[in-house]
């Protein structure tokens, strides 16, 4: 059972106070602020305050925590910019793969709602009309992601955008399960003499050129500008990797990359190879290379990402990461009207 919302404040933040049947919390809430008591997860990358600093929204950042008291942690947070040309909508992440709420596994369902709620109040008094989430994959938390939609379709969120994710158990040996044409692929790769490598951050300039050439052969675009990859990999050292397949000769025929969003998950963020090398599918021994780094780094999850574009599914795409052993998740963009 939860009981009615006391507000009050503190400083710069506004606390909501409100009781459950299993303990009693606080939510904080302001602009800009950091956790007031430790977290009791590890934040993914992108909620992390240095992050979302970086997330240059010319309109309002709000920071929610959800407070245990008698814990003394902080077990929920969701970070939210309202729109500057309009503030009726509001967005959860601004500029990253993902937002939403994260927690720790001992929230419950009503501590959630009634959370949620306050969110909601503190958003009317701002005059946003409708908040957009983009959820991280369900594999990164089931139990959470799984909380999470049941208590946002009870508020009344519809699903907008359900993308299929595929991610790779670090777990398993690589080769376990790659399909027969893949293995043979790989195979290929090793007898021509490629071969994997982490290259220097001196080299992300000319990466950023092969990036955006190998997109531009597809008709694609890179979504991150050179200038703020540059920043991400500077405020970020130990998170933001490049690496990559060179030929027997030494040249790329293959880049990614890669970002290590918590102590469980690497991220295969910006794969790129240009076709003269489709003979070889040297993005096969890419992610071999991967599995490898993030098993010597104790990771258990390498994430492939979405086969989304603005069109629609990638058809192709995603059949390749199912042929790399992909496992399928959910990842969703809920939205929000205010009644």
């Amino acid at each position: 059972m939860t009981f009615p919302l006391v507000n009050f404040t503190t400083g710069a933040a506004q606390l909501l106070a409100f009781s459950t049947a299993e303990a009693q919390y606080v939510v904080r809430c302001g602009q800009g602020i950091e956790p007031a008591l430790p977290l009791a997860f590890a934040s993914f990358l992108y909620m992390q305050p240095a992050h979302l600093g970086l997330q240059r929204s010319a309109g309002r950042y709000l920071a929610f925590y959800l407070e245990d008291h008698a814990r003394a942690q902080t077990v929920a947070q969701l970070h939210i910019f309202i729109g500057a040309d309009t503030s009726a909508l509001a967005y959860s992440p601004y500029q990253a793969p993902f937002g939403g709420i994260q927690m720790a596994p001992s929230v419950t369902a009503a501590a959630l709602k009634s959370f949620m709620l306050a969110v909601h109040a503190t958003l009317a008094e701002a005059g946003v009309q409708k908040l957009r989430i983009r959820a991280y994959p369900f594999a990164y938390d089931p139990a959470g992601s799984a909380l999470m939609t049941q208590v946002l379709s009870q508020l009344g969120y519809k699903v907008t955008l359900a993308e299929l994710n595929n991610h790779l158990p670090l777990e398993q040996d690589f080769e376990t399960r790659l399909h027969p044409s893949e293995r043979r692929r790989l195979a290929k790769c090793r007898r021509h003499g490629f071969h994997f490598e982490q290259e220097p951050l001196f080299f992300l300039p000319k990466a950023y050129e092969f990036l955006r050439r190998c997109r531009e052969e597809k008709g694609q675009h890179l979504s991150l500008s050179e200038e703020r990859l540059t920043e991400l990999f500077r405020v970020f050292p130990n998170n933001y990797f490049l690496f990559s397949v060179r030929d027997p000769i030494g040249e790329w025929a293959a880049i990614t990359v890669a970002i290590q969003v918590n102590e469980r998950v690497l991220y295969n963020f910006y794969p790129a190879s240009p076709l003269t090398y489709n003979a070889f599918s040297p993005v096969v021994l890419l992610n071999e290379g991967l599995h490898a780094f993030g098993r010597a780094s104790n990771l258990s999850l390498l994430d492939l990402g979405t086969s989304t574009l603005p069109t629609g599914l990638n058809q192709s795409l995603l059949q390749f990461k199912r042929h790399l052993g992909g496992v399928l998740s959910l990842k969703l963009t809920l939205e929000w009207k205010a009644a």
